[in-house]
């Protein structure tokens, strides 16, 4: 971590460093329990590029204001570059001085699988025994949902397995001795109706599985797609399933996955289950019914954790000069 003229620039290992996944999550926790109502979050904006999209993500809190800015390049970039880059800017709340510039990027893999997992955990009473586990991709935030699953000290993993369209490529962005399938393999099948969590985390456009292979009581995850026109899930689950999104106005402005269901019929507005409702306890759901969680990120989870990054880089430096 630098400073310069009071700014605090904090690089993706400063932020490694400063909070764990589960730290993380006990934050985003927290903060929905203090009462944040992610409802009265600043929308983010959205700007088509040539090459992509500019994404802009303004949060207000109490304490703090910040701004997130990120690039999402289109498609799949030959390049070794990664799909999103960007930074994230935090000022003070009362003298809107800048206080830090973090690395966007760092931030965003942090903020996204501790959000998911802040969202379901309360759920995770229902599996009595290790739970197989399914992750669709091969990308940061797969690998970040899968290491936060492996944290969460609520289940054990019994199993874990990456489904890749091409999984000679994505072998060197996978933890070591991995499990990986291909998405054309029929063993997918097999692997859906044992999974008790499965987690998509891709740029597909079209649903990854046909639903009706998942098991009762399963957990899904799908935080792929910010688009109204890109889903990773079936219409015929967001149906049947228990569906938790961050917020229910965001959800169907931005969640192609919810958007698109409802313009099929599979699903109202009004069964959208906003995730603080969840994480605060006030809704209990039926065991035998499978759960999506549906999140397109929101600027709110950015400042928590970059609020709470910066705290904890400063409780360091205390211990140290102490």
């Amino acid at each position: 971590m630098s400073s310069g003229g009071g700014l605090q620039v904090v690089s993706a290992g400063d932020i490694e460093q400063a909070l764990s996944r589960v730290q993380a999550t006990e934050a985003i926790v927290e903060a929905l329990r203090s009462g944040l109502e992610p409802s009265e979050d600043t929308d983010r904006t959205i700007v088509d590029l040539t090459g992509g999209q500019l994404l802009l993500m303004p949060s207000a809190s109490a304490t703090g204001v910040g701004l997130k800015a990120l690039t999402v390049a289109a498609g799949h970039p030959t390049s070794r570059r990664p799909r999103i880059q960007g930074a994230y800017l935090l000022f003070d709340a009362e003298t809107l001085e800048p206080r830090a510039i973090l690395d966007g990027i760092a931030l965003t893999n942090l903020r996204t699988p501790a959000v998911s997992i802040a969202a379901i955990s309360p759920l995770f009473s229902r599996f009595t025994q290790p739970v197989n586990v399914v992750v669709f991709g091969a990308g940061p935030q797969a690998v970040g949902h899968a290491e936060a699953l492996r944290a969460d000290g609520s289940i054990d993993l019994a199993d874990l397995v990456f489904v890749v369209r091409q999984p000679q490529q994505a072998f060197d962005r996978l933890p070591a001795r991995a499990r990986v399938l291909c998405a054309a393999d029929p063993r997918v099948t097999e692997l859906l109706e044992r999974a008790n969590v499965v987690v998509c985390a891709t740029s597909a456009r079209t649903p990854l599985f046909n639903s009706v292979h998942l098991s009762d009581g399963s957990i899904v995850v799908a935080v792929g797609s910010h688009e109204t026109r890109a889903r990773e899930l079936d219409g015929p689950l967001m149906g049947v399933a228990d569906v938790i999104v961050e917020d229910p106005r965001t959800a169907l402005r931005e969640a192609g996955d919810v958007v698109l269901a409802q313009r099929e019929g599979h699903l109202r507005s009004s069964d959208l289950i906003p995730m603080a409702d969840i994480v605060r306890g006030h809704r209990t759901l039926r065991e035998d019914r499978t759960a999506v969680f549906k999140s397109v990120g929101m600027p709110w989870q950015d400042l928590v954790l970059a609020e709470a990054i910066i705290g904890q880089l400063g409780t360091d430096r205390d211990h140290l000069l102490a």
